[in-house]
């Protein structure tokens, strides 16, 4: 009998990232993995593209920034990063969470607020590696076929077993 469970090998993908030094815990991390990495110096440090997912994450590490954040030039870097990926994620990465780092993320949230930007505060590269590769298998091609066939799966199971519709098939 066939089931549509995933494949038992792990999934691995390419990667574009800045050839900025600035990332090399989190690139040893990704290549410890088997994913293949593609330096570029042509993408801002701290850039990670995900070109079979169409996700583009932008790492941001709250610690390098002033205690007067909003003349540190991140607006423009953000404001850059959203125009030209369509589908991003900005990672905010502290791993001490402070009124300092809190501040930041709400000013940012406001700032951008209705913008196609996510916000994922990550504290350690364990986490940014995470969020990263998860985002970006739910969002590649054979996979994002899959998980739409099993909500709308789902959704069918729901709507088939509720007792709403059961009342109001009886009443018509």
């Amino acid at each position: 009998m066939a089931t549509d469970q995933e494949p038992t090998s792990p999934w691995k993908t390419t990667i574009i990232v800045s050839s900025s030094a600035q990332n090399q815990d989190f690139k040893c991390l990704l290549s410890a993995q088997q994913h293949r990495l593609r330096a570029s110096d042509s993408i801002d440090p701290g850039l990670f593209i995900f070109p079979m997912s169409g996700a583009a994450f932008l790492l941001i590490d709250l610690q390098d920034f002033p205690e007067c954040f909003e003349e540190s030039g991140l607006i423009e870097r953000v404001k850059k990063f959203v125009q030209v990926h369509r589908n991003s994620f900005l990672l905010l990465y502290s791993p001490f969470v402070g009124k300092k780092e809190l501040a930041i993320l709400s000013w940012i949230q406001c700032r951008f607020f209705g913008r196609n930007l996510k916000i994922l505060p990550v504290q350690n590269s364990a986490d940014v590696v995470k969020g990263m590769l998860t985002i970006a298998k739910a969002t590649s091609k054979p996979h994002v076929v899959t998980i739409r066939t099993r909500l709308s799966l789902a959704q069918a199971h729901i709507i088939e077993r509720s007792p709403v519709w059961e009342m109001l098939r009886d009443m018509l």
